[in-house]
This record gives C-alpha cells, structure tokens and sequence, in this order.
C-alpha cells in the first residue's frame, strides 16, 4: 500500500509539473505570437500610409508627423490612435484619419482615409479585418480594386443619399453575395469626412503634426 501510495504521489507531482510547464510555455508563445501579429499591423499600416499619399506627394516625414486622436465614436475609436499629417514645403496638404467600424459580417474592420487639404478623399485602405474570404475580404486592395472607388470623393461632390451601396441607392458597388462588408466600409469613410469637416481648423493647423522638439523637415 506505501508503494501504491508513493507512486501515486510521483505521478500527481509528474501532473503537477507538466501542467505548469504547459501553461508556461502557451503563455511564453502567446505572448511572442501577440507581440509578432501587432509588428506586422504596425509594418501594414505603414505601407498603407504610404500608398494613400506616396512619398513623391509630401515632403516632411509622413510617419513622424502625427497628432492624437480618440477615444471618439464618429471615428469608431475606443482608444488614442494617430492621425499622420502630410506636408509639402511647410504646408499642410493632407492627412490620414484612422477608422474603425463596428458593423463588419465579422467584427471590427479597422481603415486608415487619407483627405486632402480641399476635403477630397486621397485613398482608403482596411488595415486590418475578419471578413470572410472571397466575399467580404474584397476590401484588400490585393483582392479587388473596390477602395478605389473612394479617391477624389467628397461631402461637397458625393450628396449624403450617394454615401451607400448600390443595393441602398447609393454610388458604390455592393460584393456578389456579401452586402454589410462593403456598407460597412462606406459609412466609416463617410463618417471619417464628416470627423475632417468638423476639425479641418485643428487638423490642417500650421503646427499639426510637428514635434515640440524636433520640429518638423517638411
């Protein structure tokens, strides 16, 4: 019985310490594998900050210059992100709001939408999103040219009814067989404009953007 009760000892050890050891180790790799998906948002939304206004357009540091914004819920955001601020010769010439609407097929849909000076939408991108693929996913610029459809639209050119999908009455296409991705997307960059109209003094400041230390190049 002593024996019996002295293995069943180790083998409960044995339990105890593999189960730490476990658990140790899927918090070690969550913690590496978190660390790793928010490099590679970050490394996305860099590219895309360049996409929407390429290097050639803007002549200070376009990652540098930024300024807070949110929490705010026109923009869709529960936290502070930033807003990057371009410039051409010292003047402000655009800037690249960050967006998140709630009303994705499949949660969150995150958007950077780049305005220029004249309140004109420069470019979209979805930086980050859970919509399901060959329907939804239509969003990414490497799966359809659909975001396009935003650049050069305006409050001023594009009436509030024209703000919709086609299926809504609206100017922009709907996806064969998947309708709230792309409503969705619509009515975050609508809302993104009317965020720009009611802040153009603020975001288009001489100073926006510019490092109280270092200034700013551009």
């Amino acid at each position: 019985m002593a024996a019996l009760g002295q293995s069943i000892t180790r083998n409960a050890i044995g339990l105890a310490l593999f189960a730490v050891i476990t658990a140790g180790t899927i918090a070690v790799t969550h913690a590496f594998t978190s660390d790793r998906i928010q490099d590679q948002i970050r490394e996305a939304e860099a590219g895309a900050l360049l996409q929407i206004i390429p290097e050639d357009q803007h002549t200070n540091d376009l990652l540098a210059a930024t300024q807070p914004v949110g929490p705010d819920e026109q923009l869709g955001l529960s936290e502070t992100l930033s807003v990057h601020i371009a410039r051409k010769n010292g003047k402000v010439t655009g800037v690249i709001l960050p967006a998140v609407t709630h009303n994705g097929y499949s949660g969150d849909i995150h958007l950077l939408v780049g305005i220029g000076a004249d309140g004109r939408i420069l470019g979209v991108r979805v930086t980050q999103h859970h919509e399901t693929p060959g329907l939804g996913d239509k969003v990414e610029t490497k799966k359809t040219s659909w975001v396009y459809s935003f650049n050069g639209k305006s409050l001023e050119n594009t009436s509030r009814s024209e703000w919709a999908v086609a299926k809504d009455g609206g100017q922009f296409d709907q996806f064969t067989g998947a309708t709230i991705t792309p409503r969705a997307v619509v009515d975050a960059v609508h809302n993104a404009l009317l965020y720009f109209q009611a802040h153009r003094d603020t975001l288009l400041a001489p100073t926006a953007g510019m490092s109280a230390t270092h200034g700013d190049q551009g």
